[in-house]
């Protein structure tokens, strides 16, 4: 009971930051931060949804949103965005679900196996949402990179280049994670899910078997009280 509470806190502990995580850097503007930030007097940052220039000096940031989502932007954008709100959705629902099948949490609090089902339950949809969280991320950093270096390999100077930000590494973190607090759920939750059946199953046979026996016993003594009953009834006819 110790290992399988242990488990269950640690899954909950990385279920609980990862989903922080992914959620942060889906909504934050430093997926691409420039690389030449000592030749400049500002940084800038670009996100998912919009640019932000800070100055150096001041600290003064100013922010441009992109178009509508509706107009057209290039393909890594659209699909960055659609597979870290994909995860972050995921994330959170598997949170949830693992809350809910805490055995500290007073839910069905008579069915544990229940509970380790949604303990699973969780376990799958934060490895779902580690997917496309660590696919999205990896290909807007690697894509960057290629982009940049093809610039550098051709001595192509656009007046700015841009390297991953922080953005990008909390949105791997949080997928990493996602997939650590999975594992923990899926794979070391259903040892315990197997041990509660057999318990479940033990424990209903020997209630079965013990109102069985209850059964024979009662229908044992039936027949001679009925026998003794009848005699009794026969003489006082007789008489």
């Amino acid at each position: 009971a110790g290992m399988k509470f242990f488990l269950q806190y640690v899954g909950c502990f990385f279920a609980f930051f990862s989903a922080g995580f992914l959620i942060i850097s889906t909504w934050t503007d430093c997926w691409m931060v420039n690389a030449d930030d000592s030749l400049e007097v500002s940084t800038k940052c670009r996100g998912l949804w919009w640019e932000c220039v800070t100055n150096v000096f001041d600290g003064i940031q100013t922010c441009d949103e992109y178009d509508s989502i509706y107009a057209e932007h290039s393909v890594k954008l659209v699909l960055t965005r659609a597979m870290m709100i994909t995860a972050d959705v995921l994330s959170g629902f598997g949170f949830l679900f693992l809350v809910l099948g805490l055995d500290c949490v007073k839910f069905l609090p008579d069915e544990p196996l229940i509970k380790l089902r949604i303990c699973l339950a969780s376990g799958v949809m934060l490895l779902l949402a580690g997917l496309p969280g660590i696919t999205g991320s990896v290909w807007y950093a690697v894509d960057v990179y290629v982009e940049r270096s093809s610039l550098l390999f051709h001595n192509v100077f656009l007046g700015i280049q841009y390297k991953f930000g922080w953005s990008c590494w909390l949105g791997m973190a949080g997928s990493f994670g996602c997939f650590v607090s999975g594992s923990l759920l899926t794979c070391c939750m259903y040892l315990f899910r197997e041990t509660s059946s057999g318990r479940l199953h033990s424990a209903y046979s020997l209630r079965k078997g013990y109102f069985s026996a209850t059964t024979v016993v009662t229908n044992a003594h039936l027949p001679s009280s009925q026998t003794a009953t009848s005699k009794m009834y026969a003489v006082d006819t007789r008489v």
